[in-house]
């Protein structure tokens, strides 16, 4: 047995959930920023449809996301098919395929909190930044960032905490392969099908607080810096 008394394929199965929330979330951070900083200061009338298509995993059934991922990245699908055809594999039932899938489902986490803090910082620091003759780059990085630090942490934390529990978009998508494709949330729900009631109890406690933790943290940071963004 592994700590807090988890199973080694259990253990695996946290580690593959830690592993794929850390790229999950890294990456979109990276892929938001533009489209946070756009929606922040967009007139066009198009960005209510990109608003709504952005929140709309927050009402979707995640089987439904999940259900046309699989489509879209299967052997048949656009995305898969086309791989395929030039001689690569498709995503369907792979780790790629659930970060692909963690990404969606995560994305008003990141969006929102980003936008939220863009809006607040507004454009006068950029404004006077650039009367001093700095450039874009210089600005991003001296302007942009250090004053939305605080939504910067807040989108992490949620998309974070929040792919730790996703449950239906990765079941669907990655099928729930021991090793390779289940995390966690689809252990536990092995161990319910299976009866195993003492296992998916010490899988559950460790992930519940492991997610009062991240919580905690962010409430804390939002106490003390008063972080902009969408609180759970």
């Amino acid at each position: 047995m592994t700590p807090f008394g988890i199973s080694e394929a259990d253990w695996i199965a946290l580690q593959l959930t830690f592993r794929l929330a850390l790229i999950s979330t890294a990456l979109l951070l990276v892929l938001c920023l533009p489209l946070a900083w756009w929606l922040a200061h967009t007139q066009r009338r198009v960005k209510v449809v990109i608003e709504a298509l952005v929140s709309l995993p927050l009402v979707l059934p995640p089987t439904v996301i999940g259900f046309y991922l699989l489509i879209l990245l299967g052997p048949r699908g656009a995305v898969g098919g086309t791989l395929e055809r030039f001689g690569a594999s498709h995503l369907a039932f792979t780790f790629t395929g659930l970060v692909i899938g963690s990404m969606i489902y995560s994305l008003p986490f990141v969006v929102q909190p980003l936008q939220n803090a863009f809006q607040a910082m507004g454009r006068r620091p950029l404004e006077v930044a650039a009367t001093l003759r700095a450039g874009p780059l210089d600005r991003l990085v001296s302007v942009v960032l250090p004053l939305s630090r605080q939504g910067l942490l807040t989108a992490a934390v949620l998309s974070f905490a929040h792919t730790l529990g996703e449950f239906g978009v990765l079941l669907m998508i990655g099928g729930g392969i021991p090793g390779q494709t289940q995390v966690a949330s689809i252990a536990i729900y092995s161990h319910v099908e299976a009866m195993d009631y003492a296992a998916a109890h010490r899988l559950s406690l460790f992930l519940m607080l492991t997610a009062f933790l991240l919580l905690v943290c962010i409430y804390a940071l939002n106490k003390r810096f008063k972080i902009m963004g969408v609180m759970p």
